[in-house]
């Protein structure tokens, strides 16, 4: 194998695109042209015999690129493995061989919700004794599985109840208007919101599952996730998400200690390191967590990108209430306060001769109503003089002039009764990293607040409802609309709500759950805080199939349902059901645990949901209602 090595090797460098000016071989971008088939790469692949019989085989005489056996081939760490070009091009993380980034794998989780959170749990919940799997899906295993996938069940719900939907409300440039709560594994409905709503969401917000492996947070599976399975878990989600992002948009994840590292170095690769705006530190739990044994956490993160830097844009917001109390004065804009527009600084800094470009005069009209750089017949000269020091404006003529045509620029005389030229200071401040105020805690904020609406405890670990508010008043704007595919106890829902009710605005949210418990408090949420909302569910065939295997307690309840599937269910292609009859004895003789494994294995995972494509089939029993609502969703009609 070291010959092959050394032979492709000296091989790809006669490809000058593939060599560094250090005369090392580019491992990175021989992948990316393996990927694109580019000709020239192909072509010279062919010219070596034992190369050519590597990565080539035949179909009907036709010979066929091995793409993925290459790009696996040169990413093995045996393949240049003394270079330093294997890391010099890209930096990230990995499981194995291969980085995390180019895992072409779907991680799927059981049974219901993507991120189930244990913590917060009773006793009594603690006690019970399901079993939660995850699955991770090779690429040769996907095929339709993010094809978009059929809606039922449609209802607009409001706080007068449920009601018949009839269609969507869209505005002007025909984009569904409604606020959407979706059911369904998050992955499937990334995938099917993505020709509705692809590069029309403003900011995501997403309280993904922290993998902490501990006593809060966890995932609820028999295992917890390691940190690759995890990583790809989230990636699969990322990657689907951005493609909804606008180019002006945001996204926003919470996470805590445990996963942080990680989960940044893969968003940096995914949204990309120079979009990363910043981490910001939210003290939820001022106390400290109980029973650590070391450092007891106050805090988690909140890593935020943009979609591009270049584009995007804070909105001017106080998050302080106390600051709000100095932006006294209100016009057509909003909220300011004046700022003297001289240059108070020392005369070393700000002097006339210092700052030559900030030493012009303004000319104000009698009435001081109107300003002007221009010298005007009786308009007053004003210049940057203070005390008789000669100094200088804050900014030069240009910026003065475009301040003066926006109304931002004033002349008022001053406590000394001395005219006095003033910059309206607008509601704004520069965001901190570090988040620390009483209306971040989750658990005043969060739990407390949320037993308040609904009546009762749902939900363990709410957010604080003001920690995601402030979030959508730095990133979104009065028509902006905002996604969450973590929903769990619609927190992000209610926040929208929120701003809109502050600014008048017209917000719009979509959030996605899986659990059936978690849908049901995010809906009443919603619903008793005047929200209203379409609620649609992602219409289920194979899942269902999973779902009455978690369900069953006994051996007997799976052979049943063995049964069932073989008839019913679409099974896997590696499955032959004749085989595990042969074997029932074997089947028969493992835990419960594992029978309920194997049978969830035996299903096409690609089947879970109905993919749309496949609507009219009688066998899946669509009716006429949703057939029309499914249109009107995806067409527009």
């Amino acid at each position: 194998m070291k010959n092959i090595f050394e032979q492709l090797t000296n091989l790809l460098k006669k490809d000058d695109r593939l060599v560094s000016q250090d005369s090392s071989l580019l491992k990175n971008q021989t992948q990316e042209l393996a990927r694109k088939n580019d000709p020239e790469l192909i072509k010279l692949l062919l010219s070596d015999k034992a190369i050519k019989q590597h990565f080539f085989f035949e179909v009907e005489k036709t010979l066929i690129f091995d793409k993925e056996k290459f790009i696996r081939f040169v990413s093995n760490k045996q393949f240049l493995p003394d270079s330093y070009t294997t890391f010099k091009n890209k930096i990230g993380l990995t499981a194995g061989d291969e980085y995390i980034s180019e895992n072409k794998e779907v991680v799927l989780a059981w049974p219901y919700k993507d991120c189930v959170l244990e913590g917060g749990m009773t006793k009594e919940d603690q006690k019970r004794n399901e079993i939660f799997y995850n699955e991770t899906l090779a690429p040769d295993d996907i095929n339709r599985l993010l094809d978009a996938k059929v809606f039922t069940n449609f209802k607009r719900i409001d706080k007068k109840g449920e009601h018949k939907l009839e269609g969507f409300k869209r505005d002007k440039k025909g984009t569904i208007k409604d606020n959407l709560i979706i059911k369904g594994n998050n992955l499937f409905a990334l995938a099917s919101l993505k020709k509705e709503f692809a590069g029309k969401v403003k900011l995501i917000y997403i309280d993904p599952p922290y993998n902490t492996g501990g006593d809060a947070n966890i995932f609820t599976y028999n295992n917890t996730f390691n940190h690759s399975t995890w990583l790809t878990f989230i990636k699969n989600r990322l990657e689907m998400a951005k493609n909804l992002l606008s180019l002006d948009g945001f996204i926003a994840i919470t996470i805590d200690h445990n996963e942080l590292l990680y989960i940044g170095a893969l968003a940096d690769e995914i949204f990309s390191r120079e979009n990363r705006l910043g981490i910001i530190s939210i003290v939820i739990k001022p106390e400290g967590r109980q029973f650590s044994k070391f450092f007891s956490a106050s805090n988690e993160f909140m890593l935020v990108y943009a979609k591009d830097i270049n584009r995007a844009e804070f909105k001017n917001v106080i998050l302080n209430d106390k600051n709000k109390e100095k932006f006294d004065r209100k016009d057509e804009i909003g909220n300011y306060k004046l700022r003297r527009y001289i240059n108070y600084n020392n005369i070393e800094i700000s002097g006339k001769n210092i700052n030559p470009e900030g030493w012009y005069p303004f000319y104000v009209s009698k009435d001081l109503k109107n300003i002007s750089l221009n010298k005007i017949e009786n308009y007053i000269e004003i210049w940057p003089i203070d005390k008789g020091v000669e100094k200088s404006w804050q900014t030069n003529r240009k910026t003065a002039q475009e301040r003066i045509e926006a109304g931002d620029i004033i002349c008022e005389k001053n406590s000394k009764n001395i005219l006095e030229i003033y910059f309206k200071a607008r509601e704004s401040q520069r965001y901190l990293t570090h988040w620390f105020d009483s209306r971040y805690n989750a658990t005043h904020q969060g739990t407390k607040l949320l037993e308040k609406i609904i009546g009762e405890k749902g939900f363990s670990y709410p957010k604080s409802l003001y920690a995601v508010l402030d979030t959508l008043k730095i990133m979104t704007g009065d028509d902006d609309l905002i996604l969450d595919f973590f929903a769990g106890s619609g927190t992000t829902g209610q926040a929208t709500l929120e701003l809109n009710k502050e600014t008048g605005g017209n917000r719009n949210f979509i959030l996605v759950e899986q659990l059936d418990e978690h849908i049901d408090v995010c809906k009443k949420r919603i619903k008793n805080t005047g929200g209203n909302f379409v609620y649609m569910e992602l219409a289920k065939w194979n899942e269902k199939w999973v779902e009455k295997i978690e369900r069953s307690k006994t051996d007997k309840e799976l052979a049943k349902l063995w049964e069932e599937m073989k008839d019913i269910a679409f099974m896997n292609y590696k499955i032959c059901p004749k085989i595990v009859d042969a074997n029932a004895k074997d089947f028969a003789d493992l835990s419960i645990v594992n029978q309920k494994k194997f049978l969830i294995e035996c299903l096409d995972k690609n089947q879970l949901y109905v993919n749309l494509s496949e609507i009219e089939d009688k066998e899946y029993g669509i009716s006429k209602e949703d057939k029309n609502l499914n249109k009107k969703f995806y067409n527009g009609k």
